[in-house]
């Protein structure tokens, strides 16, 4: 590879894990092209980058962006998934391909922020639920206890209402 392209990689690489929310490194040994192609796909449509590199083009890359204890899980042949706004994105998309097509694809580690991930906390990563459904969560959760409040404030009005009612059913049937 041509010195010039080795440090466009490196430098697109750095920048890449210095804006990241999460990266996540595999081990593709033993992947069908097909079944990369359809991992690929899948990443791209949820906005995942996934990349396989070079172990030393990687360190070099790591080590400029500051993220040096990623560089334990560069051993073998290895390919990144960069997410750069959703962290559980890339994790539960790898977890799931991985359990869907019985996949041979190991995840290694990775790196969230500044912390080191292993491959456990990647798959338990992989179990939260998603943005959205985490924001649902805290609306209904804000919004219950005004429901109650409102369900309190409004029950002697109810009262009152069905007693008058009562009372009036029972004047005309009178």
């Amino acid at each position: 590879m041509i010195k010039e392209k080795k440090e466009e990689i490196i430098n697109e690489l750095a920048g890449n894990l210095t804006k990241c929310a999460v990266a996540i490194t595999t081990d593709y040994r033993g992947m069908t092209a097909k079944e990369m192609v359809q991992l690929r796909r899948l990443l791209h449509q949820q906005g995942v980058e996934y990349k396989v590199i070079k172990n030393t083009l990687a360190r070099f890359a790591a080590e400029k962006a500051g993220v040096k204890d990623l560089n334990q899980f560069f051993s073998g042949p290895i390919a990144i998934a960069i997410s750069l706004d959703d962290p559980v994105k890339p994790a539960k998309i790898l977890n799931d391909h991985i359990k869907a097509a019985n996949s041979v694809l190991k995840i290694k580690g990775g790196v969230l922020g500044s912390r080191v991930l292993s491959a456990a906390d990647i798959i338990s990563l992989a179990s939260i639920p998603s943005r959205e459904v985490l924001l649902s969560q805290l609306l209904g959760s804000m919004k219950s206890p005004i429901q109650s409040f409102h369900f309190v404030l409004s029950a002697p009005m109810r009262g009152l209402v069905t007693a008058l009612n009562a009372r009036v059913k029972q004047l005309e049937t009178a």
